[in-house]
């Protein structure tokens, strides 16, 4: 095997394409907005790029799809670095277990998957941990990190997130860690075709939200996100008050895990 043989193949697809497809779901985005009686502007389309390639990614970026969302520590890491060159706020959606905190730390803009106490004084520490290297807040601001804590409102086994239960534990401990900036919830639905389930997921962080500003543990004047809603049930998420939908296929086409 020769080295051109381990070189990726060369993206075919333009800016254009990628474009269009953004122009094609931001218009289903919108119109389900409007249905809701809600204004477009309120709902972030937050393109979801895990195991899709660099070489795919840059046409995207330069169509101005510049937040990416990876749900793999390690894969956020790789691109950031492989894309530090073009202007792109990477968001980390997936499950994280304490000893990768450093990777997005370093390099995510926005963690939607707070889970546990533990998580949240992780990423306080090395957020810290990176302000005493040479380029820290000597240099500029402390470091903060925008988080969404993600709640399993399905109670299913095979979904992560804190149990509705667990929230005021998380909050009160990320009201201790000023390098996190709590911003709202992220959750995702059970996947069902009973479209009164799939909204009840959605209802029930939309109330977690509620209270959660209520009870103003964190700042409420921050507590403005829900992140909830993918290619198959966005719609019933903004009908239920989203403020981020997650899309992943309908922007790249279908995963490839090999």
């Amino acid at each position: 095997m020769t080295e051109s043989d381990l070189s990726p193949e060369p993206c075919t697809e333009t800016a254009a394409d990628f474009r269009a497809r953004w122009d094609a779901v931001r218009a289903r985005v919108d119109e389900a907005a409007r249905a809701a009686g809600r204004d477009p502007a309120e709902v972030r389309l937050l393109p979801v790029s895990k195991t899709v390639p660099v070489e795919r990614l840059r046409p995207a970026v330069d169509a101005g799809m510049t937040e990416l969302a990876e749900n793999k520590p390690q894969e956020i890491g790789r691109k950031a670095v492989e894309m530090a060159d073009v202007p792109v706020r990477w968001v980390a959606i997936g499950h994280l277990q304490t000893n990768k905190a450093k990777i997005v730390a370093e390099h995510a803009a926005e963690f939607q998957a707070l889970d546990s106490v533990r998580l949240a004084e992780a990423l306080q520490r090395r957020l810290e941990a990176l302000d005493e290297t040479a380029d820290g807040p000597a240099d500029g601001p402390a470091r903060t990190l925008d988080v969404l804590v993600q709640v399993n409102t399905s109670g299913e086994d095979t979904k992560t997130g804190a149990s509705p239960e667990e929230v005021d534990a998380i909050l009160e401990a990320a009201a201790r860690c000023d390098r996190l900036r709590v911003r709202g919830f992220m959750t995702v639905a059970v996947h069902s075709e009973d479209e009164a389930e799939v909204r009840a997921c959605f209802a029930q962080l939309r109330g977690i939200l509620e209270r959660a500003r209520e009870r103003a543990v964190v700042d409420p004047v921050l507590l403005t996100e829900l992140s909830m809603g993918m290619s198959g049930d966005f719609p019933l998420a903004i009908a239920e008050g989203a403020t981020c939908v997650r899309v992943g296929t309908a922007l790249f086409g279908a995963r490839d895990y090999t």
